[in-house]
């Protein structure tokens, strides 16, 4: 295989409607969904092979049952250039909203936000080149093919990454259930850099303190903590709601 498998009707259809790379098609043999047959459409129109595989076979090549009868051989997931993704912001000559993930280690929670924040409107993701998860299959299969429509950079340092974002003129937020101050509570203008850490410890302290703001989302049950990529995507929309009142 010259590449990596990708998954599922959304992250299909969205590869080969982008620029990435792609080698040979994989579809159920008994597939017979209208959207499946689209993708096909897309795939012969670029000269990609299809080929038919029995859905045991699929399960297999995917390593997951979720593939929804169909896969993809593509290059490996190209990440954007940090430098060149700010440039280009700034040249748009519109404020900038970038979410910065740090060290989430679930690629299905990786993913979700990714999705949340294509939808949210977000310039680019940013994430650690260390000590957490980067694009895979299963990323790329939860985001429903929102990788291929936001840049997500990786970066050595995010807590470095952060004072730069600062020097550009973005104000950084930091998610963090502990935090008093509330995210509905909080105002939201010019250049935006929403953080949000990882699963299990939340944002790391020398992260922390690059933010210029902390805080949380209030809670009135029982659990104790939100989920990483329900938090994210909460704050995400409250950010986009505000900024775009803020502008209007």
């Amino acid at each position: 295989m010259k590449g990596e498998l990708i998954f599922g009707v959304n992250p299909v259809k969205e590869a080969l409607q982008g620029t990435r790379g792609a080698f040979n098609l994989y579809v159920q043999t008994s597939a017979t969904d209208h959207r499946v047959e689209k993708i096909i459409r897309l795939a012969e129109e670029r000269g990609i092979a299809v080929h038919r595989r029995e859905k045991v076979d699929l399960t297999k090549m995917c390593a997951s049952s979720h593939h929804q009868g169909i896969a993809l051989e593509v290059e490996p997931f190209m990440y954007a250039d940090f430098d060149e993704l700010m440039a280009s912001i700034s040249q748009s000559g519109s404020s900038g909203f970038i979410l910065v993930l740090d060290a989430i280690q679930d690629p299905h929670n990786l993913g979700a936000l990714i999705r949340s924040a294509a939808c949210a409107g977000v310039d680019g993701v940013i994430i650690p080149k260390d000590r957490a998860c980067g694009i895979t299959a299963a990323a790329e299969k939860t985001s429903a093919g929102a990788v291929e429509t936001v840049p997500v950079a990786m970066v050595t340092n995010i807590a470095q990454t952060l004072e730069t974002l600062k020097k550009l003129g973005y104000w950084v937020y930091g998610l963090d259930g502990t935090a008093r101050q509330s995210v509905y509570g909080t105002d939201f203008s010019g250049s935006v850099a929403l953080v949000v850490g990882s699963e299990g410890e939340g944002i790391r302290p020398l992260v922390r303190k690059q933010c210029d703001v902390v805080m949380s989302i209030p809670q009135y049950g029982g659990v104790s903590s939100l989920n990483a990529s329900v938090a994210g995507g909460i704050a995400l929309f409250e950010i986009a709601r505000k900024v775009a009142k803020n502008q209007a």
